[in-house]
């Protein structure tokens, strides 16, 4: 009997290709190209299965054209590159990797936070530059941290995990906004206190996006919320890029609206705004808040074992639901 046909669409570890090919005719791109849309449903005519990441695009004129796609298994949290509504429409199950990066992403997130008040980059620069001669009091003076006010938007797991750590490691005050408000003995977990949105930007001195993206998520932050904040605040983005209007965000820094930003997910990415990557005031990383041997074999398993299950029981362990 012959196996069912898989593509997997970016490098991989070799070990989790040996755990796919036990049950699936893999073809693989070890390469690491970047397919066109055009070269991805070339490559996905005739198979039954896809080990993605968030730089496929898996929408309804993927689908059309590829018919004998039963499902994708994308490693990653998010999955805004997958049109869900579309997915079921066509029968495709979709499938993400919660869970399993929740605790590398919030320390990164704090790592960038540290970065980012502290101006980590910015005096890293100076010194490579060769312009330290002499300490002076006010060299590069950044914001406190330690029991400052942290404020979270999106509040699932990872703004849970980034809660604990401010609260418990650095003594701030957490506040947050969210969707719906968590539970009183979620509240007290993360000793987080609820606020609206317009209450969280005026009055936090870090902000921390970890929202889900979506359609009514992008520009979460543009320049009427970026107005909102302290002059001496900043803005710490692990979740999605398009959540930040990072034009409008470019201009704040630059007019010192707001005192720095730390960024790993940008609009458009990879490309990044060069008004980014010349303000001092930044620090900007590609995108690897997950990035570490444990975690991503993890999220590379997952997505594995959800493929397997589906090829041998018609089942997933992590669904995406429309």
């Amino acid at each position: 009997m012959s196996k069912p046909k898989l593509l997997v669409t970016r490098a991989i570890f070799p070990e989790v290709l040996d755990k796919l090919a036990q049950h699936f005719e893999v073809e693989s791109n070890q390469a690491d190209e970047v397919w066109s849309q055009d070269q991805l449903i070339a490559k996905l005519q005739d198979k039954f299965a896809a080990l993605t990441t968030g730089s496929e695009k898996i929408d309804a004129k993927l689908l059309k054209a590829c018919p004998k796609l039963k499902i994708c298994a994308n490693m990653a949290v998010g999955y805004n590159n997958f049109d869900v509504p579309a997915m079921h429409a066509a029968g495709v199950r979709a499938t993400n990797t919660p869970d399993v990066l929740t605790e590398t992403t919030a320390d990164f997130g704090f790592a960038l936070l540290l970065a980012t008040a502290r101006r980590l980059t910015e005096s890293e620069h100076y010194l490579r530059r060769g312009e330290w001669t002499k300490w002076k009091y006010d060299q590069f003076i950044g914001g406190e941290v330690h029991g400052s006010t942290l404020g979270i938007i999106g509040m699932g797991r990872i703004g849970q995990a980034v809660a604990k750590r401010g609260a418990f490691g650095f003594g701030m005050q957490v506040i947050y906004h969210n969707r719906s408000r968590l539970s009183s003995e979620l509240e007290d977990q993360c000793q987080a206190r609820y606020v609206s949105k317009t209450e969280l930007l005026q009055t936090a001195d870090h902000v921390m996006l970890v929202l889900p993206y979506s359609p009514e998520a992008r520009h979460t932050i543009a320049a009427p919320e970026l107005a909102l904040m302290k002059p001496s605040a900043t803005l710490v983005n692990i979740a999605r890029g398009g959540i930040v209007d990072d034009a409008a965000l470019a201009q704040a820094l630059k007019n010192r609206t707001i005192a720095a930003a730390g960024l790993d997910v940008f609009e458009g990415e990879p490309k990044v705004p060069p008004e980014l990557v010349t303000g001092p005031n930044v620090v900007l990383t590609p995108h690897i808040a997950s990035a570490t041997v444990t975690t991503r074999m993890a999220m590379a398993n997952l997505a594995t074992d959800n493929l397997i299950r589906f090829a041998t029981k018609g089942t997933v362990i992590t669904p995406v639901l429309p």
